[in-house]
């Protein structure tokens, strides 16, 4: 690989952030080469650890000057290779960015750093008697710029919508180190362009979040959770598109199949019933005479095909139901030494038949797939157990997810609902957006970073529909 980072380079960047906060030995290198996306892997020639605004400016400053490719990172939780430092250069570590910077009560605003864990801000809200809805399956590790640059959703997203939802402003760098502010404490803004909405989701590709200004909600009073079991996995889709037909909108409703349960009750052990062929959990928040009427009439629906209901009547019941949905990645990733999750998304009244696709499509490819997800947003993950070292296996799971992609785009869904496209979905950005799509997005990126400097090879590089193992 051509080096692009030069000892003159090298020096002036170590400069930027001081001696402690810029590596370039082989075993770091090594350690930020890759994400949480399996298979995908480069190595990169230096990794910096900026602390404040001022230090990412300067740091883009020599980067633009030096035609050096840079790759911000935060947790590296993704799960689209959003990361990965394809073309070598820098990778930019957020994660010392960790302050929070100021609460405004009077405004309801939370005002951070990038590199804040997700949890942080929500234990730190959450002791003011204040919300921050958006939580992602990640957010004991993801911190809130990774979050924002993806468009993170989470179990929530149904009632309270997604990250986009709730970040009201930013300060960001340029690909040459300028900085820009966009947005503020401000419940109504029209002023140009709504640059805050454009660069939330951008993977990276078109500026650098240093800081957000996000909303916050009032803490909901009350709370109540129920499972609703099944004997037919698409008993329990068509169940979701009931509720919502009647016009009910839960704080969480959470799909599981058999596979999903029975994997998640051997590594929790928190008392699932394994036999069930799928499970809802169902959540709802507000005041309580609200929620009560609410959960009454969702079990209404429920019993139409539901075998159970189960109802948690303690904080530590509530935790365990919500523990199980959670921890539904890390206990299907204990099964094979590679663990595929996507996150195929379609209409609510399309989740019957996107799972009973899914089923099919698993059993003409032979590969095992657990589906479990967000159901009442659509958003479903198909998880695929797997071994990379089995390329023979590796080549029918490739096969199985384009097809699971095209069926939720022929039901009009989308080929990524939260995790962004980064290198793992750009094979099929333009399924979604076709040519035309293509050609405003570059335009786009070329109007932010006219270089190409910025997380390059992400989005539009759809060269390969290959996962590969890429060492430089």
């Amino acid at each position: 690989m051509e080096r692009k980072v030069t000892p003159e380079a090298k020096d002036r960047l170590r400069a930027c952030v001081g001696e402690g906060r810029f590596l370039d030995d082989e075993q770091s290198l090594v350690s930020y080469s890759y994400d949480a996306t399996p298979m995908y892997q480069a190595i990169p020639e230096a990794v910096l650890f900026p602390v404040s605004t001022e230090e990412v400016s300067a740091i883009m400053k020599v980067a633009y000057e030096y035609r050096i490719p840079v790759y911000t990172r935060g947790a590296a939780s993704n799960l689209a290779a959003g990361t990965v430092p394809l073309h070598g250069g820098i990778v930019l570590a957020m994660n010392r960015m960790n302050r929070i910077i100021e609460l405004d009560e009077e405004n309801l605003t939370l005002t951070v750093q990038a590199g804040v864990v997700t949890k942080k801000i929500h234990e730190y809200v959450q002791a003011r008697g204040l919300f921050y809805p958006p939580d992602p399956g990640s957010m004991t590790v993801s911190t809130i710029g990774g979050n924002i640059a993806q468009c993170a959703g989470g179990l929530r997203g149904l009632k309270y919508g997604t990250t986009k939802d709730y970040v009201l402003g930013l300060t960001a760098v340029l690909a040459n180190g300028e900085v820009i502010r966009t947005g503020g404490k401000l419940a109504k803004d029209v002023a140009g362009y709504d640059l805050t909405r454009l660069l939330v989701g951008s993977e990276g590709t078109l500026a650098i979040m240093t800081e957000a200004i996000l909303k916050l909600l009032p803490a909901p009073v009350y709370q109540r959770v129920m499972l609703a079991i099944f004997d037919d996995m698409r008993a329990a889709a068509r169940t979701v598109s009931r509720i919502i037909a009647a016009r009910m909108i839960p704080g969480t409703l959470e799909f599981m199949d058999q596979g999903t349960i029975r994997v998640v009750e051997e590594f929790a052990r928190i008392g699932l019933p394994t036999e069930a062929k799928a499970l809802l959990v169902i959540g709802q928040d507000g005041h309580k005479q609200v929620v009560d009427e609410d959960l009454a009439k969702i079990r209404e629906i429920c019993m139409q095909e539901a075998i159970d209901i189960q109802v948690a009547e303690t904080e530590e019941d509530i935790d365990k139901i919500m523990r199980a949905r959670r921890v539904a990645l890390s206990a299907l990733a204990r099964m094979k030494p590679t663990t595929i999750l996507e996150d195929a998304t379609v209409p609510r009244s399309q989740l019957a038949p996107m799972v009973e696709k899914i089923m099919e499509i698993s059993e003409k490819y032979k590969v095992h797939i657990c589906t479990f997800g967000h159901a009442g947003d659509g958003n479903l993950h198909p998880t695929c157990m797997t071994d990379a070292r089995n390329p023979e296996e590796i080549e029918r799971v490739e096969k199985a997810f384009e097809e699971i992609f095209a069926y939720a785009l022929e039901l009009g869904g989308t080929i990524t609902g939260e995790h962004g496209v980064g290198m793992a979905k750009a094979p099929f950005l333009e399924w979604k957006v076709g040519k035309a799509g293509i050609d405003v997005m570059k335009g786009i990126k070329a109007a932010f970073d006219p270089l190409g400097l910025l997380n390059p090879g992400k989005l539009f590089a759809g060269e390969t529909r290959k996962r590969v193992v890429i060492r430089q």
